[in-house]
């Protein structure tokens, strides 16, 4: 695929704990390991999807999709919503 990373946009600025739309108390994870994800259950991706990531050292950016701007910022590799890596 020749990719340096996977970006996910979404509804939300990144990775919480629990679903932000649902529980006013969700942490937001600036940073967050590939197991973690899976160990956690967080509903990033699926897991296979999370575990293929993983195997192939493939880092996961997920942002923020409506907030104007961080399509290109995020491309432009400005630190933009959370990042899944290795551990």
């Amino acid at each position: 695929m020749k990719a340096d990373v996977i970006l996910k946009a979404t509804r939300v600025e990144g990775i919480y704990d629990s679903d932000p739309e649902k529980f006013a108390d969700a942490k937001f994870m600036a940073q967050i390991t590939y197991r973690d994800v899976l160990h956690r259950d967080l509903k990033v991706m699926d897991s296979t999807a999370i575990s293929l990531c993983m195997d192939n050292g493939m880092p996961i950016v997920v942002f923020n999709m409506n907030q104007y701007g961080n399509i290109k910022r995020v491309v432009m590799g400005e630190r933009v919503g959370s990042l899944v890596r290795p551990a």
